[in-house]
């Protein structure tokens, strides 16, 4: 008697669970208020950098929340070739914040800034096949130092912000202005240390409504201008003119898509080892393709380059929640919320002290993240403190002296006057010279080298003799018997 078995049916990813539509949609929306102050901050930067209106910021928050929402869409449901089917939620990169000031600030405009955008977002999705092949130029001493660097040079802002944000303006760094930032960072760090999860975790955005609380009731808000403009509105096509293609500004925003490729390569790894899923080269490639497809179209719609919200990577660890359609559901959310340009111009009415306040930490929590990436490197014996140190060193010229390459070719200064770019530039260089290139090395290359481990002095090698050990603090030589240890003078130090 032939028997027939029933095939079994495949195995549910954990990433594929269903929740109840209450729940899919309630968590949801727990990530898009986890991730909704990193992703409002950057339009704040560059459009203020850009002398933009508030309504035109406002304009600009409305489209990065729109695709954002799109991003995390096709990067979660997935389509053949785009999409990790992943609970990752995108949305514009920090990475990229400073060399978009720099590209504004070098006379391109945002129209520069979009086309930038759009060419080397082009060419990161031309090379996502072989970026499996030059991601081993970019270990942790690079992008740790990378990422340290976008929290460090953002930190200006935060300070200008702090200020009043318009150096013009009579009241620029007057007590109140600094007292209600000084405000608003203590309630972040107060939320903080509250016990409740959630309220932690919303610390920042919580903070930024009592501070406007604050700052309205002392009136220092303005929301005259919220009523100006459509409640309603689909993001206008190159609702700012059309992109410029200018090939300094887009050698350096290539720069910046490397460094997002390499962070969502990380992200997306980290988030299959929470789900527990299986995460090969294929889905790596998907996931990157869809980052790099959404960063292209981005500027159509007024945005910038999209990335996978590490923040929400830790979300996913905390709350235990593996759905991908979860995040699909914040995605949903996301284009909403993009939909009603009023909701942009509330956020870009917030007082910038405010801002600032609660930027001080945003924004040094980046850096923090990078120190972080940076603790898992090896010293001992190697370069790598050198290729830090100059790296960040180098990053931070531009910062420190604004005018420095004023005198340098145009190209030349788009690129460098970026502290990110000149950081990455300087990390991936040193990185091959030291690290890869390897001939002229030594065990000990620099007088630094010695700093990062413990040494002993030869000279402290020729009085011990063979067989010598150290048991309990004691010296002991070959036949069992203690050498006594003789304690040194002060002439000796």
């Amino acid at each position: 008697m032939n028997i027939t078995k029933k095939s079994r049916p495949a195995a549910t990813r954990p990433e594929d669970q269903r929740l109840s539509l209450g729940s899919t949609f309630a968590y949801g929306f727990q990530h898009v208020l986890t991730m909704y102050g990193g992703i409002i901050a950057p339009p704040l930067i560059i459009g203020a950098a850009a002398g933009m209106s508030s309504q035109d910021i406002g304009l600009l928050i409305a489209a990065c929340l729109f695709v954002g929402g799109l991003a995390t869409i096709l990067q979660t449901v997935g389509i053949r070739f785009f999409g990790s089917q992943l609970p990752l939620v995108q949305g514009v990169s920090f990475a990229g914040v400073s060399t978009m000031v720099a590209i504004v600030h070098g006379g391109g405009g945002i129209q520069a800034v979009f086309g930038s955008v759009i060419a080397a977002s082009l060419i990161g999705l031309l090379i996502t096949p072989l970026f499996s092949k030059i991601i081993k130029f970019f270990p942790p001493v690079v992008t740790g130092t990378v990422i340290t660097t976008i929290g460090l040079t953002l930190m200006p802002v935060a300070a200008n912000w702090a200020m009043g944000g318009n150096k013009a303006a009579p009241n620029y760094g007057s007590m109140a202005n600094i007292g209600l930032a000084a405000a608003t960072m203590a309630i972040v760090l107060l939320l903080s240390k509250v016990g409740n999860a959630a309220i932690s975790r919303l610390s920042i955005l919580l903070a930024m409504v009592l501070g406007t609380g604050i700052a309205f009731a002392f009136g220092m808000a303005d929301f005259s201008k919220v009523g100006t403009g459509e409640i309603v509105a689909f993001p206008t096509p190159f609702a700012f003119g059309p992109p410029t293609f200018e090939i300094a500004a887009i050698i350096s925003m290539l720069i910046v898509i490397l460094v997002t490729l390499t962070e969502t390569s990380a992200d997306i790894i980290a988030v299959g080892e929470i789900v527990g899923t299986k995460v090969d080269s294929k889905r790596i490639g998907d996931g990157l393709r869809a980052d790099m497809l959404s960063s292209a179209i981005s500027p159509l719609f007024n945005s910038f380059t999209q990335s996978a919200f590490a923040q929400n990577v830790g979300l996913v660890a905390i709350t235990g929640v593996k759905s991908r359609f979860v995040v699909s559901a914040g995605g949903l959310i996301l284009v909403i919320l993009g939909l009603l340009p009023v909701l942009g111009r509330v956020v870009a009415a917030v007082p910038t002290p405010v801002l600032g306040g609660a930027g001080v930490v945003l924004f040094g929590t980046v850096a923090a993240s990078g120190i972080r990436t940076l603790s898992k490197v090896e010293y001992r014996n190697n370069m790598n403190l050198i290729i830090v140190a100059a790296s960040i060193g180098f990053g931070m010229i531009p910062i420190a002296a604004p005018a420095f390459y004023d005198q340098f070719p145009s190209w030349f200064s788009t690129i460098f006057h970026s502290g990110i770019s000149s950081a990455a530039v300087m990390a991936i260089l040193l990185n091959l010279l030291f690290n890869h290139l390897k001939a002229g090395n030594s065990e000990n290359q620099s007088v630094f080298v010695a700093g990062t481990g413990r040494v002993v002095k030869e000279e402290e090698l020729k009085c011990l003799a063979d067989g010598d050990r150290f048991e309990g603090g004691k010296l002991i030589d070959c036949d069992g018997k203690e050498v006594p240890i003789q304690a040194a003078s002060n002439s000796d130090h």
